[in-house]
């Protein structure tokens, strides 16, 4: 097996650099954001950003890995200190300020539940999908959530609620309102 050589010091300041400047530039202009601005934000070339990043796609997702798998985690948080409704509902809507605050996650989440492959272990977003498996199960089991949920579904419908709810709203106001609505809809 051949292990991975250790970044040198500048070239790990550079992926440091741009992706600093690449979480600001997605937040402010979206998963459209410019990677030539991005590279020239952070003070290197375009070559150096493809280098590190060889897909916007790429960039993205290192952008919001932490961010991705901290959300995940407050469902076991949430899970552990709330009934199981209750825990979903509210794993949901901290999962839709997520992606209307940072709006390359929607796009991450989108194209992560939009096909076949979600949680086949190769996307980003599959600590999401085990996170909301694990509350979808626990709200079955509790006899609070319609047996025919799939997890998949929950994210699909989170996802179209948050991109409501900005479009209602702009910065995500009607959120829990929607949700509200949605998981009543759920409900057993």
């Amino acid at each position: 097996m051949v292990q991975a050589r250790p970044m040198r010091a500048d070239a790990r300041r550079n992926h440091e650099r741009l992706l600093k400047v690449a979480v600001e530039a997605f937040a402010a202009y979206g998963e459209g954001a410019s990677l030539d601005e991005i590279a020239k934000r952070a003070g290197v070339g375009s070559g150096t950003l493809y280098r590190h990043f060889p897909t916007r796609r790429a960039l993205l997702e290192a952008a919001y890995v932490d961010r991705i798998e901290t959300i995940a985690a407050r469902a076991a948080e949430l899970g552990e200190r709330l009934p199981p409704d209750q825990a979903l509902t509210e794993w949901l809507n901290e999962l839709g300020a997520g992606m209307i605050q940072l709006r390359g996650l929607r796009a991450l989440l989108g194209s992560a539940v939009g096909g076949g492959t979600a949680g086949d272990g190769t996307d980003c977003c599959d600590p999401l999908l085990r996170a909301v498996a694990r509350l979808v199960g626990a709200a079955q089991e509790a006899g609070t959530l319609r047996r025919d949920v799939e997890p998949v579904d929950v994210l699909r419908l989170a996802h179209g609620v948050a991109t409501a709810s900005e479009l209602a709203g702009g910065e995500g106001a009607c959120l829990r309102r929607y949700l509200e609505l949605l998981t009543t809809g759920l409900r057993a």
